[in-house]
């Protein structure tokens, strides 16, 4: 490529004026002009390191004293990255991790300006990156250089100050770190759920559709796969705040019962069944799935958003407790976030970094303590074991990264209420959390799935049509 075809980058000063420069020259800390001091170059030649020369990024840097880098000859970056002070990278990297960046950018270390959902994909370039031979010594020198700041606290505000004891994923524990999340409080979760306050994955019949919607829409799709008749019992196994439960009841005319872990949303969920009159058809007790009465029995039986919170050693007795609890012939639907597995980096530099980036550690830590995501061969496995048979699985991967960018949209309209209401550590925790898992989804690093399973009664039937014709019957 010849110099007259070079790509350039700019680089803008304090005062708004720019310099354009080769890609080589751009990227040298050296070339700045007006430099306040050894912590910018230092802070360049570091974000070089970690992100390549200027030109080949796809998104801009803001130091803190305004200098700005941006790759120009193309379109405009999708988000910048502002470093708020000197010790912003330090702080950010050092020790390079997931949960490192996560709390840097909750501790407004950094911020984004643009596309959120977006950079939070910078987090698996980094991974990938910081494998590379020799970069290591060369990145750790240059941030220890920098100033240290402040130090991190290491529980943030919110779902992160759980402090979980005992075994893990023992009733005591996992209902401490069920409430850390859920008992957040009411009314922040009313400023970006929809009316029902449905906290799992929408259902987007035509892909424009607004939250409210798509979640009344997702829990009628979810009863007509039931295939729920006036008169069933249902029960709901992690209900949140009771919406499904009170629309099946509603519109399907069942009997139906809730259990959840939260008392927040158990208080909520009995407020909203006595205002609507439905108190002779619908309960919410606070209980874990495991204390379920042994002559318990259900027509049908559904769990959304549940299984992410029971545990992959825990699979086999949550599917061997649904089956007991679905009576002979009954169905039991599964509606849950699936993980793949990640196999053990080749080569000791690659399996190093795996285990120092520690991917997942921000959701374990800030927003779902003990929170796993089985992958969909082991919940079909563990279903089958228990005696289930499986008539159905649709996975919503697409779904679930609208629903996201919903939430988010809704969260960031009521920014100023959601601060007063949780504080400024909650507010970027959640909102860096949709971010990420919006791109999760979208890329297909994580998906969600329902899957229809049956309890053969005595001569091997189950309550199922030979089609799914009657799903859509009288839709418009």
């Amino acid at each position: 490529m010849s110099s007259q075809t070079r790509p350039r980058s700019r680089t803008e000063l304090p005062d708004g004026s720019a310099r354009g420069r080769s890609t080589r020259r751009a990227s040298r800390p050296s070339s700045l002009v007006r430099d306040p001091g050894p912590a910018l170059p230092r802070s360049r030649a570091a974000v070089e390191l970690l992100f390549g020369p200027v030109a080949g990024r796809e998104f801009a840097v803001r130091y803190w004293d305004a200098h700005l880098e941006t790759p120009s000859g193309g379109s405009p970056p999708a988000y910048t990255l502002a470093l708020t002070s000197p010790a912003a990278l330090r702080r950010m990297f050092l020790p390079p991790s997931e949960l490192r960046l996560a709390e840097a950018f909750i501790a407004g270390d950094f911020d984004v300006e643009g596309d959120l959902e977006a950079a939070t994909g910078l987090a698996e370039h980094l991974r990938q990156r910081l494998g590379a031979p020799g970069l290591w010594p060369r990145l750790v020198a240059t941030l220890a250089a920098l100033p240290h700041g402040p130090a991190h606290a290491r529980i943030m505000a919110g779902p992160a100050a759980a402090h979980l004891h005992g075994s893990r994923h023992s009733l005591h524990r996992d209902a401490a770190a069920v409430r850390s999340h859920y008992d957040v409080g009411n009314d922040f979760y009313r400023l970006w759920l929809d009316r029902e306050l449905v906290y799992s994955c929408g259902y987007f019949r035509t892909g424009g559709e607004d939250i409210h919607t798509a979640q009344r829409d997702k829990m009628e799709h979810i009863c007509r796969k039931l295939r729920l008749r006036p008169g069933e019992r249902l029960l709901d196994i992690g209900c949140g705040w009771g919406g499904l439960i009170r629309h099946a009841a509603r519109h399907f005319g069942v009997d139906a019962l809730g259990i959840t872990l939260s008392e927040e949303q158990a208080r909520f969920a009995r407020e909203r069944i006595a205002s609507e009159g439905l108190a002779e058809r619908c309960r919410v007790e606070v209980r874990d799935y495991r204390e379920m009465p042994d002559d318990a029995h259900f027509d049908k039986v559904v769990s959304v958003g549940m299984v992410e919170h029971v545990g992959l050693e825990q699979l086999p007795r949550y599917f061997a407790t649904a089956f007991r609890l679905t009576r002979p012939g009954g169905l039991f639907l599964n509606h849950g976030i699936t993980g793949r597995l990640v196999s053990p980096e080749r080569g000791l530099v690659p399996r190093i970094t795996q285990r120092i980036w520690d991917a997942g550690s921000f959701m374990q830590h800030c927003v779902f303590p003990d929170g796993e995501m089985p992958p969909l061969d082991r919940i079909v496995t563990a279903a089958r074991h228990a005696g289930f048979e499986v008539r159905d699985v649709e996975t919503l991967r697409d779904h679930y990264a609208r629903t996201l960018r919903r939430w988010r949209e809704r969260l960031e309209q009521a920014a100023v209420s959601a601060r007063t209401l949780v504080g400024e550590a909650t507010f970027r925790t959640w909102r860096l959390y949709m971010a990420g898992c919006a791109r999760a989804f979208a890329v297909g690093e994580i998906d969600v799935a329902q899957t229809v399973l049956g309890r053969r009664d005595g001569q091997g039937r189950v309550a199922i049509p030979l089609t799914r014709a009657d799903l859509y019957a009288g839709l418009a």
